[in-house]
């Protein structure tokens, strides 16, 4: 059993619901492929090596200013602790194709929004970015991660079961009558907690 890892959405503002039929859908983002796979790879990227030397300065400055505002490198240590507790390597993003859940959209307030996985065995990588341009740039603006099992996953174990007892010899069959049961005697009412 694989154990889901989540980091929380970084942003400045709430994240959207995910209820598509709430909100009002956005305009799809003039960006080609490879400038999509830099941004999403750079970015994961950047967790990872933050993950792995501990030093989340360099997540914290490739963000936009108001994900600098309200990220020091300290709470974002906090926020990916788990992540890094896990020692997971996010390395293979460098090479592994994402599938989009969400294509780039952009949304109403002009930011830039993705979202996908990574698949990957056994663990895949759900992602979430949102950028923001600046001085005609995308900087990121809020990223969420989630790591959990690939694929269809089976029931635990079952508990073994008992194995059943040697079947017994039916008794021969006797011209005798059996006497009709007795009716049970009424039982009282069991009492109940309203």
């Amino acid at each position: 059993m694989a154990a889901t890892i989540s980091a929380a959405l970084l942003v400045t503002q709430p994240v959207r619901a995910q209820n598509s039929a709430a909100q009002p859908a956005g305009k799809p983002a003039q960006i080609d492929k490879n400038g999509v796979l830099i941004l999403i790879r750079s970015s994961l990227l950047a967790v990872d090596q933050a993950n792995k030397t501990g030093n989340y300065t360099v997540l914290r400055d490739l963000g936009a200013p108001g994900f600098q505002s309200v990220n020091t490198a300290t709470r974002l240590g906090e926020i990916f602790a788990n992540l890094r507790n896990q020692n997971l390597d996010l390395s293979g993003v460098a090479v592994l194709e994402p599938q989009l859940t969400v294509l780039p959209t952009i949304e109403a307030n002009g930011m830039m929004r993705m979202a996908g996985y990574f698949p990957s065995v056994p663990s895949q990588i759900n992602f979430e970015l949102l950028y923001t341009p600046v001085d005609s740039q995308w900087r990121l603006y809020g990223i969420g991660l989630n790591v959990g099992q690939s694929g269809p996953t089976a029931p635990a174990n079952p508990a073994p079961k008992a194995k059943p007892a040697p079947a017994k010899p039916a008794p021969a069959k006797s011209n005798r009558r059996k006497p009709a049961a007795e009716p049970e005697a009424p039982q009282p009412p069991a009492p109940s907690a309203n």
